[in-house]
């Protein structure tokens, strides 16, 4: 690696270190702290939340928001609210699809998944009421941050996390197993399954400050590329990687007999189409205008560089 590379690869690991204390103790502080009434409930929330993850999605809110400027005090306070947002959409998703009417696993970032610690019940509603926090946290009092901003942020994760994104995506997936898909069947399940989420935290960032036309079509184009190129690693590490080293059951799109990026192009053609997404997602943010685009070049590789 080079001097420069080397500087911007410790800059990054400045830049991270600091926004995840940000988030994590953001997390800690809004996901039930107490529910006097149901504290079983918050026990499996918090278990759900913290002390576990990459935290990809934050950051990437976080980052594009650094991109387009938003450093106002209102700004930033919207680009926390929303970095947790979707963290916590990103955390009942897998609450949920963890469960046995779902995949079924056992294990979820090196820990028992949820309905196996607290049972299917409690599971589901610990999902349904992180969902619900979301969205709260997105909609505080419009002195904290303006409301024009919270309906744009709300908007952007609900269509991300509903019938045209997550939900819908995961829908394709369950009815695909078993069946031999086309490589753009899988791209579209995917596009809405991992990638919806994952764009949608870029622009929910963008939406914290001001961003011309073009610049936000080139975020698009980034988001989209990363949250291709991030399913594409996956499927990758669900081959090649060992259970201790994901966190979670390695092996298993295979002995559900699920339709993957590997079994359908191969493990070499596989990473070098994840290394083709990376370069669609570098040459997306030189085509922003934007000056300070390091944080999201370094998450872009990140993603596809990363080992779990």
């Amino acid at each position: 690696m080079s001097d420069s590379a080397n500087h911007m690869a410790a800059l990054h690991d400045v830049w991270m270190s600091a926004q995840l204390v940000r988030v994590e103790q953001a997390l800690s502080d809004w996901v039930a702290p107490a529910v006097d009434l149901a504290p079983v409930l918050s026990q499996a929330m918090r278990y759900a939340v913290l002390d576990g993850g990459k935290r990809l999605r934050p950051l990437l809110v976080l980052a594009a928001a650094e991109a387009v400027a938003a450093v106002d005090e209102k700004s930033l306070q919207a680009a926390l609210r929303a970095a947790c947002s979707v963290e916590l959409i990103h955390a009942y998703s897998l609450v949920h699809d963890d469960m046995p009417c779902m995949d079924n696993d056992i294990l979820r970032r090196g820990k028992p998944t949820v309905h196996v610690k607290f049972g299917e019940a409690q599971a589901l509603l610990a999902g349904d009421a992180l969902q619900a926090l979301a969205f709260e946290l997105l909609t505080p009092a419009p002195d904290v941050v303006d409301t024009a901003v919270q309906a744009t942020l709300c908007r952007i994760l609900a269509l991300s996390a509903g019938c045209h994104g997550m939900a819908g995506g995961q829908a394709i997936d369950l009815a695909s197993v078993g069946k031999l898909l086309a490589i753009d069947e899988l791209h579209t399940m995917h596009r809405l399954k991992t990638g919806a989420l994952l764009q949608a935290s870029v622009m929910m960032g963008a939406a914290c400050g001001a961003v011309s036309p073009e610049a936000k079509l080139a975020l698009q184009e980034y988001g989209a590329a990363i949250g291709l190129a991030f399913q594409v690693v996956d499927d990758v590490l669900d081959v090649t990687a060992d259970t201790a080293t994901l966190g979670k059951t390695a092996g298993k799109d295979a002995e559900q007999d699920k339709p993957t990026f590997v079994s359908l192009m191969g493990l070499d053609a596989s990473k070098a189409y994840a290394d083709k997404l990376l370069q669609q997602a570098l040459t997306a943010l030189e085509k922003t205008g934007l000056s300070n685009m390091r944080a999201l070049e370094s998450l872009a590789y990140m993603v596809v560089n990363r080992v779990t």
